[in-house]
């Protein structure tokens, strides 16, 4: 149930006075909003939403309809110090300043905020009847109540190591996209709301300011003569940013994709009809017998997200080598050699994606993952392929014949005598269907090789999306080149027909994980790799 009882709401409130505060104020306007510990998906067929729920800490978002409002209007409710406050913090935060020297050396986020909570405790004194004049007490302290401190405390926090007036979308795990237009409020990519307005408003005059300090986080300063930059914030999320006023003519803009720290899983995906249980277990087949996948598709059309749910499908005790240029491949197995480009420093000590690759080749991994192909790196990509090695990345680009145009001319240039090292072209979109943003893959496309007659790259559709009712059809059953050529050759089966009976057993086991709600990503992780080890005798639930 993600509905909070009336006990548990009532505990948060009391706990936060600043939510209590903000439902005293709204309550004058609009209905009692309701409180969810989770957001379900099925609110976002809910016309007039009105929900408050729980992110990290101490920071509470409301979503709700507005009459007439093109979007969601999202409101974070996070604590706001007032004009007495403001002053007990300049005081702290100035003995703060005059002890950091003489402090022992801090160099993650989470040794400063750790420092800062020391500090604290050294510096205050808890008294709940603290007057209302800032005053320093012998020995520098200061006289905070209980919720002085946590106010204080979330304030220095979010503007030290934080993102300062974007600290709450940091902390809410709905996120994927946040937006930011000098002189606008944000507007945020929602998980389940899609498109949302926030009560964040960037104002003009300190924009230009917050722009360069956001972009000291990320390491890629900017100014007039630098104006864009691109970096990743310590949570893994991608950052870009645009300074000069000549180049953006409103101002600053700045665009993150958020990180998520847990993976969603292919019976999620499966479930919210991203894929079905058939396109899942042909790609658990073909990440078993160490098939190469590009995942292909547009930007914002969950790629990565795809990619990294069906790591899964990798058997346990393989070596995974994964290469990037910002950290977002993620896999559960524990022989992982995670390895990043570095761009930034004096020119001969700059590392890219192609010598990482090429590094890869000596180290003898199982698995090969560049997290995504973009350039010539994959000439090294292909290279990979052609000595035995699977490979699974993410390229641009919106159809099979496209990957083979892209990959076969400038300035990739690969032969196309090479092509038949790719397996498989999976290609994922983001849809509108009867008036509703969807991801869906659209096709699934087998690579069989170059037609000398034709000279030409032949390739065989396997899977293809029917948005006329939302299904996905098995073009090739019993007629695959990659699950009877490819796979069923080389596993030893005497008929090749028998491969069918394996993939229509892993199909119907995705389709009860998904009937029992097995939707958590470390339990598919379990769930999955226990069949590899026990087989279905294993598995904790009935087939």
């Amino acid at each position: 149930m993600t509905k909070m009882s009336k006990d548990e709401e009532e505990k948060i409130i009391n706990k936060n006075p600043h939510l209590k505060k903000y439902l005293d104020d709204i309550q004058k306007k609009i209905d009692r909003p309701t409180f969810y510990s989770k957001v379900p998906r099925d609110l976002k067929e809910e016309k007039n939403p009105n929900i408050i729920y729980p992110t990290k800490g101490v920071v509470f978002i409301h979503i709700r309809s507005t009459e007439g409002g093109e979007f969601k209007e999202y409101t974070s409710i996070e604590p706001v110090l007032n004009e007495n406050e403001e002053k007990k913090r300049d005081i702290i935060l100035d003995r703060l300043y005059e002890k950091a020297p003489f402090r022992e050396k801090v160099k993650t986020d989470e040794e400063i905020k750790n420092s800062v909570k020391k500090f604290l405790e050294e510096i205050i004194i808890l008294d709940e009847k603290a007057g209302v004049t800032p005053r320093k007490l012998k020995g520098g302290k200061v006289r905070l109540t209980s919720v002085e401190k946590m106010d204080i405390e979330y304030d220095i926090l979010k503007n030290i190591i934080g993102g300062g007036p974007l600290e709450c979308f940091m902390r809410d795990p709905y996120i994927e996209d946040i937006h930011i237009i000098t002189g606008e409020c944000v507007h945020l990519i929602h998980k389940v709301f899609d498109m949302v307005k926030t009560n964040i408003y960037i104002d003009k005059k300190w924009a230009s300011r917050f722009s360069q300090e956001f972009a000291e986080k990320i390491g890629s300063p900017v100014s007039e003569g630098q104006p864009i930059a691109d970096g990743t914030l310590p949570d893994g999320s991608r950052v870009n940013i645009i300074h000069s006023k000549d180049v953006s003519l409103k101002g600053p803009t700045m665009t993150i994709r958020k990180f998520s720290e847990t993976p969603i899983s292919i019976t999620q995906l499966i479930n919210w009809g991203t894929f079905d249980a058939a396109v899942g277990a042909y790609l658990w087949l073909c990440l078993n017998y160490g098939r190469s996948i590009f995942v292909c598709g547009e930007t914002a059309s969950g790629k990565t997200t795809t990619a990294n749910a069906m790591f899964v499908f990798i058997p346990p005790e393989k070596k995974i080598y994964s290469v990037e240029n910002t950290p977002e491949v993620q896999v559960p197995h524990e022989v992982w050699q995670q390895l990043l480009t570095k761009q930034s420093g004096p020119k001969e000590g700059r590392i890219d994606e192609g010598m990482l690759l090429e590094a890869g080749l000596r180290s003898r991994p199982d698995y090969i993952i560049p997290g995504e192909t973009r350039g010539i790196e994959g000439r090294v990509v292909f290279q990979a392929m052609q000595t035995g090695h699977p490979v699974v990345t993410t390229f641009h680009a919106g159809s099979v014949t496209k990957v083979i145009q892209r990959f076969t001319g400038h300035p990739i240039n690969i032969p196309k005598t090479f092509m038949d090292n790719l397996d498989v072209v999976l290609i994922q979109m983001a849809v509108e269907r009867k008036g509703k943003r969807l991801r869906r893959v659209l096709s699934i496309d087998e690579i069989e090789g170059y037609n000398k007659e034709v000279d030409g790259i032949m390739s065989r559709k396997a899977f293809e999306w029917n948005p006329v009712d939302d299904t996905h059809i098995f073009k090739a059953n019993r007629n695959s080149y990659i699950l009877e050529q490819r796979i069923a050759k080389n596993a030893g089966y005497a008929d090749v027909m028998e491969i069918y009976d394996e993939f229509d057993r892993r199909k119907h086991i995705l389709e009860r994980m998904v009937e029992e709600k097995i939707f958590d990503y470390y339990e598919v992780v379990q769930f999955i790799w226990t069949f590899y080890r026990e087989g279905e005798k294993g598995i904790p639930i009935s087939l």
